[in-house]
């Protein structure tokens, strides 16, 4: 089922589902993905699958919310994914995103960005989200900053990581 969940200008988002698999076999093999979000061991379409089954599925059955898949509108060519992760040492969602390497720097990051902050707020009652990156990944803090969160200090991931973390309050 690709049933758009809510647009932008350039773009729909909607959930994922298992037919995504090839996508997210680019995606997570990009270098931007394994240098700034770490290796996920997505080393073929079975691993793909996985990852939806136990990532984006489980959220939105668990939790109500997940990552969304991205797609320009004109074509519904897949580009990248923003959305809602529930992390354990974070007591708010954690808003995230990542793009194909083709499609960064065109500002459909933010694009899709403040459109997801819009379907969340009208959607979801949450009073706040964070945001984490890695501290060499300026592209992504620039885009927070450019959302509205504030660089609020650092958080240690379980796997010993130090990020950034920012806050933006849904008030």
């Amino acid at each position: 089922m690709n049933t758009m969940l809510f647009q932008s200008a350039n773009l729909n988002m909607r959930r994922f589902n298992l037919s995504d698999d090839a996508f997210i076999f680019e995606l997570l093999n990009t270098p931007a993905w394994k240098q700034f979000i770490g290796d996920r061991n997505i080393n073929s379409r079975e691993d793909a699958v996985n990852y939806i089954l136990n990532g984006p599925l489980t959220n939105y059955n668990k939790y109500g919310y997940g990552a969304w898949l991205v797609t320009l509108k004109d074509s519904q060519q897949p580009i990248g994914m923003c959305g809602l992760f529930k992390r354990d040492y974070l007591d708010k969602p954690d808003l995230g995103f990542a793009y194909l390497p083709g499609f960064e720097g065109q500002g459909l990051a933010y694009e899709a960005s403040i459109a997801s902050l819009t379907h969340i707020q009208e959607n979801y009652d949450l009073d706040a989200l964070y945001a984490t990156t890695t501290t060499d990944n300026l592209r992504s803090q620039r885009l927070l900053e450019r959302c509205r969160f504030t660089r609020t200090g650092l958080v240690t991931t379980p796997e010993s990581e130090t990020l950034l973390l920012y806050k933006l309050s849904l008030q």
